[in-house]
């Protein structure tokens, strides 16, 4: 299958996405910034935050394709000290333009910002949304291996035969995964920078061989890397012009097979079960 080169741009986002026609990708994948006052935000009142994202999403929704998905990864915005759960206060937006929720996934990592004042934040979400009830899902594609993989049926039709599905079981709607801190293999000078793994799994149960996959909010391009290492066509933009140059960087290194990775079956540093595990700095070549 001949694939389109990836298309990397540095430009607003609504200019970007208004070149594109209707349908056009089969994923939109993204966290977009959360109004928090980071590097490359400015930040505003809630009220024009929330008016600035419904009108990405609507061209997200626009682009998507009838079978697609749009997947939006979201954590808070504080305001003197109190949270405002952004996944809840976007939803109305995803709604109103007919999406329908398939999940709330829950990204768990261990490593952040300590508090003082409230607990520590440890989780972020993806609000997974389709655009129809006949949307593209390939489970198997991400089962994770089975806790008790030789557990048997102990009575009935089924006596003696495995209870487990041998592919492994649904990963669940709770995935932990390490966030992209200091000495992560794949850390970028993106001070916000998700892993390329967490977006694998959508990118793998969420579309097929060949399918489009689109961030808009791009930063250092992880979507787009795991999109290219899965044989997906890739597309992003960013107004930041020095992080489009780390994201063609990754992509080509993506492409050639040179970039390192974190492996999707590693288990977490440090987790009991983990017998064997090794540091998140011991990394992969993407592709291979």
């Amino acid at each position: 299958m001949s694939l389109a080169a990836p298309v990397l741009a540095s430009e607003d986002n609504l200019r970007f996405l208004g070149r594109l026609p209707d349908g056009h990708v089969r994923l939109v994948v993204t966290s977009p910034p959360y109004n928090i006052g980071k590097e490359y935000e400015e930040k505003s009142s809630l009220e024009r935050y929330l008016g600035d994202q419904a009108q990405v999403i609507a061209e997200c929704a626009r682009v998507l394709d009838r079978r697609g998905s749009l997947c939006w990864q979201v954590g808070n915005h504080v305001v003197g000290g109190e949270i405002v759960p952004l996944d809840m206060v976007l939803y109305p937006i995803f709604k109103a333009l007919g999406l329908r929720l398939r999940n709330r996934i829950v990204w768990h990592f261990e490593h952040g910002l300590h508090c003082s004042k409230r607990l520590s934040g440890r989780h972020e979400t993806i609000l997974w949304f389709t655009k129809g009830d006949d949307y593209v899902f390939d489970l198997d594609a991400i089962r994770v291996p089975q806790k008790y993989p030789a557990k048997k049926h102990y009575k009935g039709p089924n006596l003696g035969k495995l209870s487990g599905n041998p592919l492994g079981k649904n990963p669940g709607d709770v995935w932990v995964i390490p966030n992209v801190k200091h000495n992560h293999v794949e850390k970028t000078a993106h001070p916000c920078q998700f892993p390329v793994e967490l977006v694998e799994r959508l990118v793998l149960s969420l579309t097929e061989a060949g399918d489009r996959v689109l961030d808009p909010y791009m930063g250092v391009g992880s979507a787009l890397v795991a999109a290219v290492i899965h044989g997906r066509e890739a597309m992003g933009c960013d107004v930041e012009p020095s992080y489009v140059r780390v994201a063609e960087a990754r992509v080509a290194a993506a492409l050639s097979g040179t970039l390192r990775t974190r492996p999707r079956d590693r288990a977490v540093y440090g987790e009991r079960a983990g017998v064997g595990a090794q540091p998140a700095t011991v990394g992969r070549v993407a592709g291979r």
